[in-house]
């Protein structure tokens, strides 16, 4: 495949996931600003902000599902076609979300509209991550695999520093007008980036590893039966695997927004730009970490950065509780950055590998989503009714962390490093 192909391809899976995740994690960051007060509303300020997580944690619960409807197309009728789904609803759900009445304007539908909305965006996000991370990954030459999947991967951290800048730019508004229509526009304006997002993925092939299967035969006929017969223990790594990827950074990103602006004093304009700060230089370091692990292996990198997580948890607090912008930064900094980073990079990568080509999007979708739908959804709300439960200690949730860092450590054990072997040895040619 030529140089030009090659960065089709790798615009078209990370223009799409950026997109997908950026209407993701703006609600993550309004769900703890806005949708506590104004959708779930509530005498007491800390059941109304777990109300907004749960409703966040919600849709991480249907991904799952989301994640076995789309992976079935994906095994059965290609990549290419479920990846134009996913953003469709992913995205239609997103801008209806900017035009809902609050609360006080309708009353309790209010919040079932806004869950029914979040509960299709999960649906959507549920088959979209698995498409994009196939779509780079069997484009891929051998020797520059974890390059390759590493780039979707930025999607992640992209969308959420478009989200973050979004809502920056909005909370410069007065405080009344932020709150009565300035958190609507980024919702709305998503609407541009899908139909961008659209007419990229519609001008690209389907992946060489899809067609190879589809030439030899071996499409499987139910591709979520086929993985529980044939790869139900690499689903379970899978789902290991993915907790210390998914949990901790949902406390750095996200969890950190309320923490910081209702417990420390930070404002929130200083809160949301260390988190700007801290993607920019995740998304930098995710290409370079994906690169590397073409050179030393993905499980080795994936484990550094594991038990890297573990020794942080502690003096991340710490630096937080300084109750200066300069160590709120270098905390965000290095929670994201040096530390998540690696281990973000290699996942989809690490997660291809692992399953054969004709349940391989099913296989990674499951285990992508049932760990997130375990660990990441939940993250804010368990660290909120930890905090609230042993008033105001941090300690609890940085051995929330520490437990996530172990449960993947001990599903790494029982990954097979395959970086320097070909994708696809499974199908007949």
């Amino acid at each position: 495949m030529s140089k030009a192909q090659n960065r089709k391809v790798l615009i078209a899976s990370l223009v799409g996931s950026s997109i997908e995740w950026f209407d993701y994690f703006l609600y993550g960051t309004v769900a703890a600003l806005v949708f506590n007060e104004y959708f779930f509303h509530s005498d007491d300020p800390t059941v109304g902000l777990m109300l907004a997580y749960a409703s966040f944690a919600l849709a991480f619960f249907i991904r799952p599902l989301g994640g076995v409807i789309f992976s079935h197309i994906g095994d059965r009728v290609g990549r290419k076609k479920t990846l134009v789904l996913t953003l469709t609803i992913m995205g239609g759900s997103t801008v209806l979300m900017g035009f809902l009445p609050t609360y006080e304007t309708i009353g309790v539908m209010a919040p079932i509209l806004l869950i029914i909305l979040r509960l299709i965006q999960g649906i959507g996000l549920g088959g979209e991550w698995g498409g994009a991370v196939l779509l780079a990954v069997e484009y891929a030459p051998k020797e520059k695999r974890g390059l390759f999947g590493s780039v979707p991967q930025m999607g992640v951290t992209i969308g959420m520093l478009l989200g973050t800048i979004a809502l920056s730019i909005m909370t410069l508004l007065p405080e009344e007008q932020f709150l009565s229509w300035g958190w609507r526009v980024p919702f709305i304006m998503s609407a541009l980036l899908v139909f961008f997002g659209l007419w990229i993925r519609k001008g690209i092939d389907e992946t060489p590893s899809f067609k190879k299967a589809q030439e030899s035969g071996e499409i499987a006929k139910i591709p979520i039966v086929e993985t529980f017969k044939t790869s139900w223990r690499e689903v379970l790594i899978s789902v290991g695997a993915k907790v210390v990827e998914t949990a901790p950074f949902y406390i750095f990103g996200t969890f950190i927004v309320s923490y910081a602006t209702s417990e420390l004093g930070f404002s929130r304009t200083a809160t949301l730009n260390a988190v700007t700060v801290g993607t920019i230089v995740t998304t930098i370091l995710i290409p370079i970490m994906g690169s590397l692990s073409d050179k030393i292996g993905r499980k080795k990198l994936y484990i550094g950065g594991t038990i890297a997580m573990a020794v942080f948890a502690f003096p991340y607090f710490w630096m937080l509780q300084q109750g200066t912008v300069t160590w709120l930064v270098i905390a965000t900094v290095l929670g994201l950055g040096i530390v998540w980073a690696p281990i973000t990079a290699v996942l989809g990568t690490m997660f291809s590998e692992i399953f054969k080509s004709n349940v391989r999007y099913t296989g990674i979708t499951l285990g992508y989503q049932i760990g997130a739908a375990v660990a990441g959804g939940t993250a804010p709300l368990i660290a909120t009714a930890l905090l609230a439960y042993f008033n105001g200690s941090y300690v609890p949730v940085a051995l929330y962390i520490i437990l996530c860092a172990a449960i993947s450590l001990i599903a790494m054990i029982a990954v097979r490093e395959k970086s320097k072997q070909e994708l696809d040895q499974d199908v007949a040619m």
